[in-house]
């Protein structure tokens, strides 16, 4: 079972599952997760090989679909769902298989298609860090720095750091390994029928305009929404207008 972190309490409105991206945590969603929660239960997961959740020698759609699901399946629904980039992938495929796990979905700045670029620079980088020499997430940034141009990036990836065991909380040999995977989206035969958004960030190419019939086709009622001067990281660069999108949305 994945690890959680759970925020409020159960109301008369459904739950909301936050699923994070690649080389993310339950944690790096807590403020969002916390100012959401404020009128219906809100739940962040750790997904696998990731945070505080198990390793496992896999990482692909199917399997992180499974895992969504045998959370859900242990709260008291019906749940929302939201992923972020590779999250967004894996609730696709667990709404696009188990389409009655799922009360409405949320897909943030990602489409149910393959990618060119590659993240294994990140974990090369991750892996050069002298892990004897950090003693606080500065001491890690340090090092970072001079290989992750993106300062945004530099703190996002401390956070995955276990300062006390010294160790990185991402199984990055896996992950390397399993970046195909990670990067391509599996053939699926089904399709999701209930309200679907597709948040992204204005100043993000993640989801193109071609890519919309394809996304119509397994999921007949998608909307389309962005957020204006925000990327790829568009909760952390705007988390006020995203928080706003979503609880409007979800109203």
């Amino acid at each position: 079972m994945l690890n959680t972190i759970e925020h409020g309490t159960r109301t008369d409105r459904p739950g909301l599952l936050i699923v994070h991206g690649l080389y993310g945590s339950a944690r790096n969603w807590g403020v969002i997760a916390k100012r959401l929660s404020e009128d219906r239960q809100v739940v962040a997961v750790d997904m696998r090989n990731h945070g505080l959740s198990p390793w496992y020698e896999t990482h692909s759609y199917p399997d992180m679909a499974d895992d969504l699901a045998q959370v859900l399946q242990g709260l008291e629904g019906p749940f929302d769902l939201l992923g972020h980039s590779m999250g967004g992938k894996a609730a696709m495929v667990l709404a696009l298989t188990r389409p009655e796990v799922v009360n409405r979905l949320i897909v943030a700045d990602i489409a149910p298609v393959a990618y060119g670029h590659s993240q294994i620079e990140f974990i090369k980088a991750m892996k050069a860090v002298d892990l004897t020499r950090v003693e606080r997430r500065s001491d890690a940034a340090e090092q970072l720095e001079r290989v992750v141009d993106d300062p945004t990036l530099v703190t996002f990836f401390t956070q995955s750091i276990d300062i006390k065991e010294k160790k990185w909380r991402l199984n990055l040999d896996v992950l390397a390994r399993e970046m195909p995977r990670i990067l391509s989206f599996p053939e699926v035969s089904g399709q999701f029928d209930k309200p679907t958004l597709f948040l992204s960030g204005a100043n993000s190419d993640y989801v193109k305009r071609e890519d919309r019939d394809h996304i119509k086709a397994l999921f007949p009622q998608a909307q389309f929404a962005k957020i204006p001067g925000a990327g790829h990281w568009l909760h952390a660069e705007k988390p006020r207008e995203f928080e706003a999108a979503v609880r409007t949305w979800t109203a």
